[in-house]
C-alpha cells in the first residue's frame, strides 16, 4: 500500500509541472471547486487500489493455503 500511495503522489506532483498558464487565471472559488474534484478524485482511486490489493492478499492466502494439502 505504500507503494500505491508513493505512486500516486509522484504522478501528482509530475503532473503539477504541467499546469497551463491559464490556470493561473481561475477565481478562488473555481479553484476550491477543482481541488476538492481532485481530491475526491483521488481518494476514490486509493480506495479502488486498496480493494484489489487486499482481493490479491486473500487469492494468494487461498493458493498458499491450497499448496499444504
Amino acid at each position: 500500500m505504500k507503494r500505491i500511495a508513493a505512486f500516486m503522489l509522484l504522478v501528482a506532483f509530475s503532473l503539477a509541472g504541467v499546469i497551463p498558464v491559464q490556470a493561473q487565471r481561475i477565481s478562488p472559488q473555481e479553484n476550491a471547486r477543482r481541488s476538492q474534484k481532485a481530491a475526491k478524485k483521488q481518494q476514490k482511486a486509493y480506495k479502488k487500489a486498496v480493494k484489489k490489493q487486499a482481493k490479491a492478499n486473500r487469492k494468494a492466502a487461498k493458493r498458499a493455503h491450497r499448496s499444504y494439502r
